[in-house]
């Protein structure tokens, strides 16, 4: 059985949003056209807590942007956003919520960034990812969302390495692209990770 996992699509992440990625909006009518052919959808969720750790804000001496040392790990400090309970944490409007099966809350914890549906940037704590799908006797992720380059690229990684067959739908993805390659270059390390990547076309 198949799943698609549908990353990150909420409102900070797209036009207007605090985390904007550019053309992000363009990746909800590729989810809406994908949802009839799966029957089980798992959308991930960023949910962090006022005050997050890898918000700049929370580091005065440092900008967005910068990149730290975050109790071991590096962390891109990000703007403030999708803070839990907030409109810009919320799925975007236009995305048809209604077909999804389950919610992965992710980032929960206030020190320490999780980019992957699976697991916290330290892989040091799991989500339910790999149970809800295994228990729904899923073998094969597709996979598409925001961001390419960022819990995208750490959601299909993962996946990979928890035991799923994993396909990338590529058009159904934007990179941020903090360096101008950087959305590129993690299609290319998925590809090597062992990670199909098709288009949105090839999806029957």
């Amino acid at each position: 059985m198949r799943a698609l996992i549908l990353v990150d699509l909420q409102n900070d992440f797209v036009g207007g949003g605090a985390l904007a990625v550019p053309d992000g909006d363009a990746v909800i009518e590729v989810a809406n056209r994908l949802l009839p052919h799966f029957d089980f959808i798992v959308a991930t969720q960023d949910w962090h807590p006022v005050g997050h750790q890898s918000f700049a804000m929370s580091h005065p001496d440092h900008k967005v942007g910068e990149v730290i040392d975050l109790h071991g790990l590096p962390q891109v400090l990000w703007p403030v956003h999708c803070v839990q309970e907030t409109l810009g944490a919320e799925f975007v409007t236009t995305l048809n919520a209604g077909a999804i099966t389950h919610v992965v809350r992710k980032g929960t914890d206030p020190t320490i960034d999780s980019y992957s549906g699976f697991f916290d940037n330290g892989h040091r704590k799991k989500t339910e990812m790999t149970a809800v799908l295994k228990e729904a006797g899923v073998d094969e992720v597709w996979v598409m969302g925001l961001a390419t380059d960022y819990c995208v690229k750490f959601t299909a990684l993962d996946a990979v390495q928890e035991g799923f067959r994993t396909v990338l739908v590529a058009d159904g993805c934007r990179a941020v692209n903090l360096s101008p390659s950087d959305g590129v270059a993690a299609i290319q390390e998925l590809r090597e990770a062992g990670v199909k990547i098709t288009e949105s076309t090839d999806v029957r």
